[in-house]
Order: structure tokens, then C-alpha cells, then sequence
């Protein structure tokens, strides 16, 4: 149904503001005009092309991102733009059916996690009440592979558009060594680290306790909409008494409800640690960033690590 819904709307789209007829346009006159599907990947996008193209964001601001679906519109956007990059098919589910649908397309379609190794996660199914392996898609969380995502995104802009290879390599140079720096917080962070554990509302963060050795534990699963079971609050509460946790982490843009209850049985504290899916108009226009989060990010952990 979604397959043939999505054929539906890129049928539309085709209509709606004169796509299909117009989509060589762009990429004729060598225009930079990339989408992006959600928050990071526009980030590190219009890091490096900077102010030589168009960057647009596809998935609004403040958005849960996991339950994301293209309208026509939405299509329509896509077919009209030279690139589109998005993170990865485990996290935007729907980007296989658009690429099937919009192959005679001159859009050229970018997945950012391309190359890097994806860990999986042991989910409970509630329809079933069994574990299953589920892909986790959460790669930019970890600084060390947001500079793969971002070398990545910077050989496909080049590729596409050689005549900005100058500004789009010198772009990613300083955004990379932003990145670095930012990795070489977190490793001095988390190499001090007294306790190496900390709770999470959902399973975003396991990219990052990976790199720098920490033990992620979630309430939930890799969707930060997934209901946990009663035995696993039973489970969780019980690890968070015998182990002492400080805080429990929740984020501002999904429901904190679980979070707020387990912190409010267990007496333990309540922090903000942002899986960045999205940011808020408000955040972005108070100057917020990729950047920026990940170290109030980091600030935020050592209340759990130090």
C-alpha cells in the first residue's frame, strides 16, 4: 500500500508545479540545488556548499522524523533539485520507493552513511513479544562518523558540480576540522569517565557510547515513539537502584512521559541529551546548530559519566 501510495503521489508531484517537465533544468545550467531529508544532513550539506547553491530542508523543523512520509509537494521538491542526500535507508524507510519512482530523474540521490559498518540492536516486538535485530541508524550522533558522512557528501557535491570543487573541499576542511575537535572533546570527556554507563529515553546514542567506550541503556527502542514493556520499566528501575544512576536522559521534541515516570520511581534526575533528528524553528533561529548540540550534548553526559 505504501509502494503504491508513493507512485501515487510522485504521479502528482509530476503535475504540481510543472516538475517532470522542468527537472533538467537545474542540473543543465549546473545550479547547485541540493534537498536534504532531515536536520544533520542539512547541516553538513550546506557546511560545505556554503553560499555557492541552495540547501533546503525536506522534513520541517520540530518533525519526529521517524514517522516521516513525502507528500507530493514534498516529491515535487525532490524531483526538482540536482542532489538529495539523505542518511540512510534504515532511517528514511520511504527514500527506496521515491529513487525506484523517480529514476528517469536527473536528481542524483546521496546516502550519507554509504561505507560506514551499521551496528544492530535487539528490539522487543510487541506485536510478538519477541526480540528481532534491527539496523540502527543513528550514525551522525558520533563525531568520528559525521566526518565520514560529511567526506561522503563532499565527493558527491564535487562530482556533480566540478566547478565548485575549490569551495566545497575548502568548506568541508574547516568543517571537518570542526568535527575533529569536537571528537577530540568527547575523548577526553569519556576517557575520564568514573562510570561508563547512562540511561537514554530511546536507543539513539549507541554509535556514540561505541566510540568512546560507554554503555548505552535505553528505555526504549531505536523509534523514540515504541512503548517498552512493563517487565522492561520493572528491569530498568531495578538496574537504575543497583547501579546508582544520576540521571535519565530525555529529549525535548518526543514524548518524555516513560522518562518522567521511571525518573520520578527511581528519585534519580531529569536531562536533555539531543538524538538531533530535529531541531526546533526556535533552536535554529536562536543560532543552534549541529555543533553546538552535540556539546551541550557532551556537558550533559558528564552528569551521568563523571
Amino acid at each position: 500500500m505504501k509502494k503504491l501510495t508513493l507512485v501515487v503521489l510522485f504521479m502528482v508531484s509530476c503535475l504540481f508545479l510543472g516538475a517532470c517537465a522542468q527537472e533538467g533544468q537545474s542540473t543543465s545550467n549546473k545550479q547547485v540545488k541540493v534537498m536534504t531529508t532531515f536536520y544533520p544532513m542539512y547541516a553538513f550539506t550546506k557546511a560545505i556548499v556554503g553560499d555557492n547553491g541552495t540547501v533546503d530542508l525536506l522534513i520541517p523543523a520540530g518533525t519526529e522524523a521517524h514517522d516521516y512520509e513525502p507528500s507530493a509537494r514534498d516529491l515535487a521538491k525532490i524531483s526538482e533539485a540536482g542532489m538529495m542526500v539523505y542518511n540512510s535507508n534504515h532511517f528514511e524507510t520511504w527514500i527506496k520507493d521515491v529513487k525506484k519512482n523517480m529514476k528517469d530523474s536527473q536528481t542524483t540521490f546521496v546516502q550519507a552513511s554509504q561505507g560506514i559498518q551499521l551496528l544492530t540492536s535487539q528490539e522487543e516486538n510487541l506485536a510478538d513479544g519477541h526480540e528481532h535485530d534491527s539496523v540502527d541508524p543513528h550514525v551522525w550522533l558520533d563525531p568520528v562518523l559525521a566526518q565520514k558522512e560529511v567526506t561522503t557528501i563532499r565527493d558527491a557535491l564535487i562530482k556533480k558540480y566540478p566547478k565548485y570543487q575549490k569551495a566545497f573541499t575548502q568548506n568541508a576542511a574547516n568543517y571537518l576540522a570542526k568535527l575533529a575537535k569536537l571528537n577530540e572533546r568527547y575523548q577526553t570527556a569519556t576517557s575520564q569517565a568514573k562510570n561508563k554507563t547512562f540511561v537514554t529515553q530511546h536507543a539513539a546514542f549507541g554509535y556514540l557510547a561505541h566510540q568512546y567506550g560507554l554503555n548505552q541503556v535505553a528505555i526504549a527502542g531505536l523509534s523514540p515513539d515504541e512503548e517498552p514493556s512493563p517487565s522492561r520499566l520493572a528491569s530498568l528501575k531495578t538496574f537504575i537502584d543497583e547501579n546508582q544512576v544520576k540521571v535519565i536522559y530525555f529529549e525535548e521534541n518526543a514524548s518524555s512521559k516513560v522518562a518522567q515516570t521511571l525518573a520520578k520511581e527511581t528519585g534519580v534526575k531529569l536531562a536533555v541529551l539531543n538524538p538531533l533528528e530535529g531541531l526546533t524553528k526556535k533552536q535554529m533561529q536562536a543560532g543552534e546548530d549541529y555543533l553546538s548540540v552535540m556539546e551541550d550534548n557532551l556537558q550533559a553526559l558528564k552528569e551521568s559519566i563523571q
